[in-house]
């Protein structure tokens, strides 16, 4: 392990992080000074902080290894959502209690958009801003930008890339350089920001709503600057250009790159992962609006399509917008979509979740097994989208299965014990570990009722479930620390 290189690292990026408290700093300005001073404040302690990390340790140049990727990567988390929570603990009206301001930055920086803010149509635009800000960050991974600045100070990318992008196929990459492969991903979501933005904006949000949805719809994170969330605007026009968007924001952003190259739309239809993605959402679409109109939850059928449809669809991608407190919608619907949430978006995609493929290759395992049953001597090999599938890629499958129901599992009974009930329980570790958002039973409104030991618990879970589980448990196993 080499630690000096790793702090350097770290304190290059928490000195980089500390630039995002300007953004908010000139909103507060532009909106008459309000919240201005805990942003300036918060941006001279990372900054500090930051340097003091760096300066004894300026001169370690070497080249990371894998294992210390890993650990960067890690630490940059969690440390992060250290560092993203100070503006909040900085608040004082209303004062932001130490543990909610953790999870609060945490759940931006990974895309949960879980919350324990509530009245925040009332907040300065300066903190509302600053949680949407988090969340577009968070939504391609800082790591994957850090990799694309910092080659140019020195330093090698490729095992941080490996470690922080998400999928079960980690060394596929768009171009032979990984910087260029940053920047291209980068590219693609700030494109897709501007085009929802000035989507929202033309179909009648106030320009600073567009933006701030536009960053957490291409997130897939959730976070709104009313209560109401997309509700609060009552426009099927708006829900239908989140629903495009969140779907768009799903996929493999690979997809999109070999699309832009290409000049062609094919690469989606030839993808099994994109076709499963859109299977699974038509089918929990249809499944939704369906019951909902048979059941008369709504006046019209049009309103059980468009709310059906947008609840299916950002619960789905785990993005976690509401138009309607679903919580509360009939029957197994409201469970229906936590499951939904399980499988999640696609792998490279901002969403979170298990991902599709993942969920592809267990059911095609799974059916495979069930073939062997019946022809114990045929070889049976797996196959997705036509195309063979390594044993080791099956079995790194299942070792993920394992270690995320364990993960699950151990969390849920910890906030158990906390006094949480199980319907409560078992929603809000769906909700985190799936960077989903909302649940159900007490924390289907907001987070905030809950225990500062249940929060922190959470939080954990969010970096746990935003690292896909290996990248963050590996720290925890001894043969990691061995030489």
């Amino acid at each position: 392990m080499q630690l000096p290189a790793i702090l350097r690292i770290l304190g290059l990026l928490v000195a980089l992080f500390s630039t995002t408290q300007l953004p908010p700093l000139a909103v507060g300005l532009l909106d008459g000074g309000r919240g201005v001073a805990p942003f300036a404040i918060s941006f001279g302690i990372i900054l500090g902080l930051g340097i003091l990390l760096w300066l004894p340790v300026r001169h370690q140049r070497r080249e990371l290894r894998t294992r210390d990727g890993f650990m960067v990567v890690s630490l940059f988390w969690l440390v992060l959502s250290l560092f993203g929570a100070v503006p909040f603990m900085l608040w004082e009206e209303p004062a932001i209690p130490v543990a909610d301001a953790i999870f609060e930055a945490t759940s931006g920086l990974t895309t949960t958009g879980s919350t324990v803010l509530t009245g925040l149509d009332d907040l300065a635009l300066s903190l509302l801003f600053y949680r949407q800000q988090l969340q577009w960050m968070g939504g391609m991974g800082i790591i994957v930008l850090a990799v694309a600045i910092l080659p140019m100070l020195g330093i090698g990318g490729m095992q941080l890339y490996r470690a922080e992008l998400p999928g079960p196929m980690k060394d596929a990459k768009l171009t032979p350089r990984i910087t260029e492969t940053a920047k291209a991903l980068w590219y693609i979501y700030l494109s897709l920001t501007v085009a929802c933005a000035l989507a929202y904006w033309a179909a009648g949000m106030s320009g600073f709503d567009a933006v701030a949805h536009s960053f957490s719809t291409v997130a897939i994170g959730g976070f709104s600057t009313h209560d109401a969330s997309m509700g609060y605007f009552n426009s099927p026009a708006i829900e239908l250009i989140a629903v495009v968007f969140m779907l768009l924001s799903g996929m493999n952003f690979a997809l999109h790159f070999t699309a832009w190259r290409g000049r062609s739309p094919a690469g989606y239809l030839q993808d099994p992962e994109c076709r499963g993605f859109l299977a699974i959402m038509a089918a929990l679409g249809a499944i939704t609006v369906g019951y909902l109109y048979l059941d008369g939850t709504f006046d019209s059928g049009f309103a059980a399509f468009h709310h059906g449809l947008f609840q299916a669809v950002s619960i789905g991608t785990t993005a976690g917008f509401a138009t309607a407190d679903f919580a509360h919608w009939p029957s197994f619907l409201p469970v229906l979509l936590i499951f939904a949430s399980f499988i999640g978006a696609s792998g490279g995609s901002t969403g979170g979740g298990m991902k599709v493929m993942r969920f592809l290759l267990l059911l095609v395992q799974g059916m495979r097994e069930l073939k062997q049953l019946a022809h114990p001597n045929a070889q049976l090999p797996v196959k997705l989208g036509g195309r063979r599938v390594s044993p080791q890629v099956v079995n790194a499958v299942w070792g993920f299965f394992a270690a995320y129901v364990a993960s699950f599992v151990l969390i849920m009974l910890a906030l158990m014990a906390t006094g949480l009930d199980q319907v409560t329980a078992f929603s809000a570790v769906a909700a985190t570990l799936n960077n989903l958002g909302p649940g159900l039973g007490d924390v289907s409104a907001h987070f905030g009722g809950i225990s500062d030991t249940a929060k922190l618990i959470l939080a954990f879970a969010m970096v746990l479930g935003r690292l896909e589980i290996f990248s963050l448990l590996i720290l925890f196993t001894p043969w990691f620390w061995r030489r």
